[in-house]
């Protein structure tokens, strides 16, 4: 796109999103917290699936000293089904870097924004341009295919330099005011118009600064990485009305989950079949949950509890274990999401 027409550009384009634009309730506030929220919500999760827990998130935690305040387990609880629990984890030390390092005041440097745990370059520019309008560019999903196509760029773009490119390449966009508006107008035309597959060129209210000349074919990416299949068993011990269960420390640190169950000769004789299995999937990995009963048993270290069952629906459990619970108790006995 030559220089001369990036002004007519931006022009088409806010037209169409005064039209057209999304309301979205993170684009009614000013709040840096609350677009933080919003925007570590969104990533790798879509908009419909956020919206309710973005709501409920802000009534539990409406600003970011009552998170840095809140405990671990309030913050997984609240957290659980969105999945990629590492992110509730960084926005909680993130409030509460806040409130030790900044008084409690959003910084509204970028510099200092990385600085937050799970803040990288895309969250700082998306925080700043939202929340203080500052004319930065923003590249995520919608936006780097938009850039892609808009510039016909013939290399990957999850590549460093294909990455590097389209950084340089929206930057050159971004208008010195409204850039708020423009780039919530960049986000919404990827997500509206022009589409992975099959994009909407014939409304599209840009096409005429378009480059590229098989919009299928770009942006360009390199070779996914394979999907590994994993299995993973676990056990399933009632004691009277109590379940037994034990805080992970990887995947879902801080979470409970159904103890890890060891497959060894006796266990394969004793129980042939498991008790239930379901499959989820979690990053380059497709994962079969198998769950096998067990009998009652010492607990075997710090970490194992044994949970009543009227207080299952207010401890953290992962869905994939909340699901397989719900699915193995009575019907009565539903603990929840």
């Amino acid at each position: 796109m030559l220089p001369e027409n990036v002004g007519s550009f931006r022009r088409s384009l806010l037209r169409w999103y005064q039209c057209h634009g999304r309301d979205l309730p993170w684009r009614r506030t000013r709040d840096p917290y609350r677009v933080l929220v919003s925007e570590v919500m969104l990533q790798q999760t879509q908009i419909a699936t956020v919206l309710p827990y973005y709501k409920e998130w802000l009534r539990r935690f409406p600003t970011i000293t009552a998170l840095g305040r809140a405990s671990d387990t309030e913050v997984l609880h609240a957290w659980q089904g969105l999945g990629y629990y590492a992110r509730a984890g960084n926005l909680h030390r993130a409030a509460r870097l806040v409130m030790d390092r900044h008084h409690g005041r959003f910084p509204k440097k970028i510099v200092d924004m990385q600085k937050l745990p799970g803040v990288g370059k895309y969250t700082a520019h998306a925080v700043a341009t939202f929340t203080f309008n500052k004319p930065v560019p923003i590249i995520e999903t919608n936006t780097s295919r938009v850039v892609a196509r808009l510039s016909n760029l013939r290399i990957p773009i999850d590549s460093t330099a294909g990455r590097n490119q389209l950084w340089n390449r929206a930057a050159l966009l971004v208008p010195k005011k409204s850039a708020a508006r423009f780039n919530s107008a960049l986000v919404d035309l990827g997500a509206l118009i022009c589409l992975p597959r099959k994009p909407k060129c014939g409304v599209c209210p840009v096409q005429k600064f378009c480059r590229a000349k098989n919009t299928n074919s770009v942006p360009i990416k390199r070779a996914r990485a394979t999907t590994k299949r994993l299995v993973e068993t676990h056990a399933f011990i009632l004691r009277d009305d109590k379940l037994l269960l034990t805080k992970a420390t990887n995947r879902w640190r801080g979470m409970w989950i159904l103890p890890p169950f060891k497959l060894d000769r006796l266990n394969r004789s004793s129980s042939r079949h498991p008790l239930h299995a379901s499959v989820f999937p979690f990053t380059n990995h497709r994962i079969t949950l198998q769950v096998f009963r067990q009998r009652a048993r010492k607990i075997d270290n710090a970490r194992e509890s044994w949970i009543t069952m009227h207080k299952l629906a207010s401890i953290p459990i992962p869905s994939p274990h909340r699901r397989v619970i719900n699915a193995l108790l009575a019907p009565e006995l539903s603990v929840g999401r």
